[in-house]
């Protein structure tokens, strides 16, 4: 769960996440952040199945994930941001093709979905479409929402990714790399709540381009091998 300046909902979504039963350990890393996130953290160090990690300055998303691999010790692991846009009580239908051994990756979709999701804005929707679209023209995979958080999979598999990106970046990086892998994916609908600019939305039109530069860049190699045995 990377955390960074989430005071607000904090408290309420680690309540959340631990109340499910299938979660066996929650590890946290605390972005440097600037709000009163640092002090409710202190208070949950104590908890038994809460590992807290802090980043001395603010290195993004991408950075805490990567901080966070190498502390799992669960053979699956989830991705949960801290705010309260997508929901914990939706685990187990994201983790069902994990453990049934139909799946090795699940993308939880906010799209292909009769869940309820909040409305918000067209030029986020459109940029979403664009960039799923985009990355399943050099994963060949079929995705309807490759920004999504909810991305669950093997630990394995997680720990052996070797993450690059800082930022928001992550996702068509982690997206690109596991799919190099040739594992087997699956979507699964999900609510979705999210959340204004001024309710704490960081994601910027910046990431966007750089989403655009991850697709290629970290698809580069793959599409590079594909044409050598072509030949």
């Amino acid at each position: 769960m990377p955390a960074f300046n989430e005071e607000s909902t904090l408290e309420q979504i680690v309540t959340r996440v631990l109340a499910q039963p299938e979660v066996a350990q929650l590890i946290i890393v605390d972005d440097a952040s600037t709000d009163s996130t640092p002090q409710i953290l202190l208070q949950m160090r104590q908890l038994p199945k809460v590992k807290v990690i802090t980043h001395p300055i603010n290195m993004g998303k991408g950075a805490a994930i990567k901080s966070a691999s190498e502390y799992i010790a669960s053979p699956y692991v989830l991705i949960q941001d801290a705010d309260l846009e997508y929901d914990p009580s939706q685990y187990p239908k994201i983790l069902a093709p994990l453990l049934s051994g139909h799946a090795d990756v699940v993308y939880g979709s906010r799209f292909q979905t009769g869940e309820v999701r909040r409305v918000l804005y067209f030029w986020h929707f459109l940029g979403n479409q664009f960039l799923t679209l985009l990355s399943n023209a050099f994963t060949n995979l079929n995705l309807s929402d490759m920004e999504t958080c909810f991305k669950a999979m093997k630990s394995e598999y997680f720990q052996n990714l070797d993450l690059k990106e800082k930022r928001f970046g992550v996702e068509p990086e982690m997206t690109a790399k596991l799919a190099a892998k040739k594992l087997r994916f699956f979507e699964v609908s999900i609510s979705y709540f999210g959340r204004t600019y001024e309710e704490g939305k960081k994601i910027h039109a910046k990431d966007g381009f750089r989403a655009i530069f991850c697709i290629v860049f970290y698809n580069l190699p793959r599409q590079k091998r594909k044409a050598r045995k072509q030949k």
